[in-house]
């Protein structure tokens, strides 16, 4: 059993650095057009799973011959690709899910990207996203950073308050605070050192790196 599921889903192609640092024991499952990413970066794909509407059927037939189990779905369908490959990546038994993609395209579909990858549903797994150049972390007790000094890293409560919020290695420390769903006060702080660490004591917290490179624009929002 793969301690990490890897899941490729559609968007504008992640490209290399997405990839970069992944171990060779790991779960993947691809939703529809994630199919075509992962091939391009030369992953090879457990399963591929969604209604493949679009995606192209020469990939989708050289993954299945490749053994790939492929898992079909109508078009009319109450889930998004990506919810069914989530699905497919936690049953597995890992422990942590890394989402690649899902950057550009429609907002309505990147906002419930974000809301599902922070469901409850998926509690018991860690969750991170890289979507373009940025990183994304479900945050329920703790997150290790590794990043340059000066990158931003904004610090967003999700359905409800953060309580107990603790920073290190960041510009703007946190001792226990508490923030609030819908304040601004977690955007853009920055790292001061290559690594940091963000923890909570209860309820959700966002942690996002923008990947807009140390210092672009730095400074804290008020």
């Amino acid at each position: 059993m793969a301690e990490l599921a890897v899941v490729f889903t559609g968007g504008d192609p992640p490209g290399g650095a997405a990839v970069a640092g992944l171990p060779d024991d790991r779960f993947v499952v691809a939703a529809d057009s994630g199919l075509e990413h992962a091939a391009s970066l030369g992953v090879a794909v457990d399963v591929a799973v969604g209604d493949f509407d679009s995606v192209d059927p020469a990939a989708l037939a050289s993954a299945e011959l490749a053994g790939a189990r492929i898992e079909r779905h109508p078009v009319a369908k109450d889930q998004t690709d990506l919810e069914l490959a989530l699905d497919v990546a936690t049953a597995s038994g890992a422990s942590r899910v890394m989402v690649i993609g899902g950057h550009g395209g429609r907002i309505d579909h990147w906002l419930g990207n974000v809301a599902l990858l922070a469901s409850s549903r998926y509690e018991a797994v860690r969750v991170e996203a890289r979507s373009g150049p940025s990183r994304l972390f479900v945050v329920r007790d703790h997150v290790e950073l590794e990043g340059e000094v000066g990158e931003h890293v904004s610090l967003l409560a999700w359905n409800g308050p953060a309580a107990g919020v603790r920073t290190s290695g960041l510009r703007w420390a946190l001792h226990g605070e508490r923030l609030e769903a819908g304040t601004s006060r977690g955007i853009s702080n920055e790292l001061i050192e290559t690594t940091g660490s963000v923890s909570v004591s209860r309820g959700v917290l966002l942690v996002v790196l923008p990947g807009e490179g140390a210092g672009a624009g730095a400074r804290r929002a008020e």
